[in-house]
């Protein structure tokens, strides 16, 4: 993952929501349409969402210390997890409490205020421009996050993409994009037929959408990031690279077993245990170790920690297993 494109494609994206947001508050102000509104605070959701990334993505770029000597690459999916949780309470639920408001007043109107609305607004032209001016905007975010995210896809398909990627801004990005451009879509929708129909629950209608699709975009982040803060293993490109560079270590019997794990997006930590000779002295399988070393870091120049384990392979061996804690509580409580 570039963590440059990663970054091209965030700025750009809060460039346009920063600019989008002032003018979506400025279209509900005149007219008092409720899909103004939600949009606004998914604007203003989004721009914190892209300032978190750009937070998490500095933070990560310390140097590893005593407290943490695998560096702070995690950072980064600290505050994305944060941007799926922010997402969802500040933009979906927002959405949905102003959709519900929304329709109290349409079913149970004020007379104080009943002409204060969308419908009356001589202003009710002005969200229509916005919206439309808003779906230019958000569509060349989006062609940003794509033509930074082509070169990493490859030939995934983009669901693909999403849920393997071990860096998590281009994700992010494209799922808030994509979710911006279908907000928008509802909010046109909404504000357009309830000036065609005369009718405001059209406006409310767009709103909950909104609303909805929010929630269901922040629940598939929290998902995806939450795997990547437990630890997900290298892709599977990158374990090959490695077992072929070790298996073809001059020294190395064979691959006993492999783990690894990614500490941030770009930083992979391998631990292996490799067969020797029995025979080998301890200074040749010092510089077996070394030279096995070197090879796995040219194959995969992500590697930043690595363990090797020297031993000798038997046929027929079992490794311990790793004790069953349940079952040891259960016969303890028998």
């Amino acid at each position: 993952m570039s963590a440059s494109g990663g970054t091209k494609a965030v700025v750009a994206a809060l460039s346009a929501n920063g600019f989008i947001a002032i003018c979506k508050f400025g279209g509900w102000a005149l007219t008092g349409a409720s899909s103004m509104l939600a949009e606004a605070i998914h604007s203003v959701a989004d721009c914190g969402n892209q300032v978190l990334l750009l937070v998490g993505g500095k933070r990560a770029r310390r140097a590893a210390d005593e407290e943490h000597p695998f560096g702070y690459g995690r950072e980064r999916y600290v505050f994305s997890f944060m941007v799926a949780i922010i997402l969802f309470s500040l933009g979906g639920l927002f959405a949905l409490y102003e959709a519900y408001h929304k329709l109290e007043e349409v079913l149970h109107p004020d007379p104080e205020h009943a002409g204060d609305n969308l419908l009356t607004s001589p202003w009710w032209w002005v969200p229509v421009v916005i919206l439309s001016a808003a779906l230019v905007a958000e569509g060349l975010s989006l062609r940003t996050a794509v033509k930074e995210s082509n070169p990493l896809r490859g030939q995934q398909s983009w669901w693909r993409f999403i849920k393997t990627a071990k860096a998590p801004e281009l994700p992010v990005i494209l799922l808030e994009d994509i979710g911006a451009l279908l907000g928008l879509v509802f909010a046109l929708l909404g504000v357009g037929l309830s000036l065609i129909t005369q009718n405001l629950v059209f406006d409310v209608f767009g709103t909950a959408m909104i609303g909805l699709l929010l929630v269901a975009i922040a629940v598939v982040l929290a998902w995806e990031t939450k795997s990547l803060l437990l630890g997900e293993a290298a892709s599977k490109q990158s374990v090959g690279r490695i077992s072929r560079a070790i298996i073809g270590a001059e020294g190395v019997e064979r691959l006993i077993h492999m783990k690894t794990l990614h500490l941030g997006p770009e930083e992979v930590l391998v631990a292996a245990k490799i067969a020797v000779d029995r025979t080998d002295s301890a200074a040749e399988v010092a510089e077996i170790i070394n030279r096995t070393e070197g090879r796995i870091r040219d194959a995969e120049p992500m590697v930043t920690a690595l363990y090797l384990e020297p031993d000798i392979y038997r046929e027929n061996y079992t490794a311990p297993q790793r004790p069953d804690r349940t079952a040891e509580a259960g016969e303890a409580h028998e």
